[in-house]
């Protein structure tokens, strides 16, 4: 569609209204107006790059639905990769983001509606919008930018695959993937909302259940299961 206010509020509104949404559909749009991220944060748009949402709907036997954003992040990254040339590299931090380095090149929304989890996803590829104390990249400044409806294509398919896996295999092995995939183990963080005091330690990779292990400097490891991961600038101090 040429323009919506979010693709993720249109598919929970055509399931509020009883329609039927198909795994493996794509609603993607060339422009949002209300497109959001964690905590109902605007997130700005840009002309040519990726918007669009896709749904899962929960069966017995899946794993833990909130996992789905650890299988969303290995599709973007799968569809990211193949277009940044060597040695750049994109790393995914927990829970929604990709990084090009310090900066977010993509990130993801998950919002449950009844027995279906709507996923949002927003890639730059054209250009990189404006996020209030966060550094922000687009997949242009490393090559050509790449056709959005290639891209979507693309990622539809990376999608597909990753979440046969995940019901497949279970959530172990997306689990290992994704670490594999991550920021390095020992990577300094900083966990806490905007406004809130942080805490400060060090990435520990993944629990079991796909929450975030924050080691401390006295040793102690804290699972974190929500919240507002950043890097820590340089020169943070966790120990």
């Amino acid at each position: 569609m040429a323009q919506t206010g979010s693709t993720n509020a249109d598919l929970i509104a055509r399931l509020a209204a009883g329609g039927r949404v198909a795994e493996g559909q794509w609603l993607v749009a060339d422009r949002q107006t209300a497109g959001k991220g964690r905590q109902g944060r605007v997130w700005s748009d840009g002309q040519g790059n990726f918007m669009g949402s896709t749904l899962v709907h929960a069966r017995r036997g899946d794993p833990p639905l909130h996992t789905l954003a650890l299988v969303a992040g290995l599709a973007v990254l799968a569809a990211v990769g193949e277009r940044l040339a060597p040695p750049r590299q994109a790393l995914l931090k927990w829970p929604n983001d990709l990084l090009i380095g310090p900066a977010k090149l993509a990130g993801i929304l998950l919002e449950r509606s009844g027995d279906a989890v709507v996923i949002g996803v927003g890639v730059n590829l054209v250009e990189a919008p404006a996020i209030p104390g966060r550094e922000t990249v687009a997949l242009a400044r490393f090559g050509p930018a790449p056709d959005r409806d290639t891209f979507a294509a693309d990622l539809a398919r990376a999608f597909a695959a990753e979440l046969q896996r995940w019901r497949d295999y279970g959530l172990g092995p997306v689990i290992a993937r994704w670490q594999a995939a991550a920021h390095p183990l020992g990577t300094p963080l900083l966990v806490g909302e905007p406004g809130e005091a942080p805490l400060v330690g060090t990435f520990g990779g993944l629990d079991a259940d796909g929450a975030l292990l924050l080691r401390g400097h006295d040793g102690t490891t804290r699972t974190i299961h929500a919240g507002e991961v950043r890097l820590a600038p340089s020169g943070t101090g966790t120990d």
